[in-house]
C-alpha cells in the first residue's frame, strides 16, 4: 500500500480546513495546499483515493491524542502504534515514516480529539469507517493493560462527535474488556453492536443484523476508501456483529421455551 503517492497524486490540501485540512498541510506540506476538489466528487463527497488518505490521516492524529489522553504515551501505545502499521495496515518503511510523522504533529496542534472526530463526522457519512476509528481507539486505550480514567471518558464522549450510537461504548467495552478478563458479555451489550432496542421484534431484529453485515462487506468497506489491509479489523467487528446476533436469538429462544 501506497498512501503517501496516492494522497499527492490526488491532490489533497487544505480546501476544507479544520483539524485534518491543517494535518494534511503539517504532514503533505505547503507545495500540496491546494486542490482537494480533485479528491471530491460532484456531490461534495471524497472519493476513494480523498477518503483513503481522509482516514489515514484522521486515525493518526486521533491515535496520537487518545495515546496523551493519560498524561504521556506509554511505551506499550507507542509498540501498538508501531504493530498497527506494520501488521494491520501493512505499511512500507516510508509510509510508516509518514504516518509517524502524523502522529508526532498531532500530539502538539491546538486541536482536540473531539475537534478532529466531528470533522471526520462530516466528510465521511459511512458508519461503518467511522465505527472502525472508535474500534481502533479503543485498542490503543487497552494497549497497556487497562484503561485509565481520561480514555475511558474520551471514549464515553467521542461517539457523538463521530456521529455514533451511544451505546457503542457498552459495545466495545464488552468486547475488549472480555480479552482481559474471564467476564460475560451482557445481552444489552449484544443489542449495543446491532444498534438495536431489546424490544425490538425478532423481524426488526434480523433487519438490524443485516444492515450491520451489510455496513461491513469488504467489497463496500474497500470502496468507502478503507484500505484494503485494513480488512482485519472490519472483519473482528463483523464478529462481533454475527456473536451478537447468534447470541440474542439463542436468548430469545431460550424465553420462548421457558415460557411455553
Amino acid at each position: 500500500m501506497s498512501w503517501l503517492g496516492g494522497a499527492i497524486g490526488a491532490g489533497i490540501g487544505l480546501v476544507f480546513g479544520g483539524p485534518i485540512g491543517a494535518a494534511l498541510g503539517a504532514w503533505i506540506g505547503s507545495s500540496f495546499t491546494t486542490g482537494l476538489q480533485r479528491a471530491s466528487s460532484a456531490a461534495g463527497g471524497l472519493n476513494r483515493d480523498g477518503a483513503q488518505t481522509v482516514f489515514i490521516v484522521t486515525l493518526f492524529s486521533m491515535l496520537a491524542k487518545m495515546a496523551k489522553a493519560d498524561g504521556q504515551v506509554s511505551k506499550a501505545e507507542v509498540q501498538f502504534v508501531e504493530d498497527f502499521m506494520r501488521v494491520n495496515l501493512r505499511l512500507s518503511a516510508e509510509d510508516r515514516k509518514q504516518a509517524i510523522k502524523i502522529f508526532q504533529n498531532a500530539k502538539t496542534d491546538s486541536y482536540t480529539i473531539y475537534d478532529y472526530a466531528e470533522q471526520y463526522r462530516q466528510l465521511v457519512r459511512n458508519q461503518a469507517m467511522r465505527e472502525m476509528v472508535y474500534r481502533v481507539l479503543f485498542a490503543v486505550a487497552y494497549a497497556d493493560g487497562q484503561m485509565h480514567a481520561s480514555e475511558e471518558e474520551i471514549l464515553r464522549r467521542i461517539p457523538a462527535y463521530l456521529g455514533l450510537h451511544e451505546s457503542i461504548f457498552a459495545a466495545m467495552q464488552g468486547e475488549f474488556g472480555q480479552r482481559g478478563a474471564d467476564t460475560a458479555v451482557s445481552l444489552e451489550q449484544h443489542y449495543a453492536v446491532l444498534d438495536c432496542d431489546p424490544e425490538a421484534s425478532d423481524r426488526d431484529l434480523k433487519l438490524a443484523y443485516r444492515r450491520k453485515a451489510a455496513e461491513f462487506h469488504p467489497d463496500k468497506i474497500v470502496a468507502k476508501g478503507l484500505p484494503e489491509e485494513f480488512m482485519r479489523h472490519a472483519e473482528d467487528q463483523m464478529k462481533s456483529v454475527t456473536v451478537a446476533y447468534d447470541t440474542i436469538v439463542a436468548a430469545r429462544k431460550r424465553r420462548a421455551a421457558a415460557s411455553a
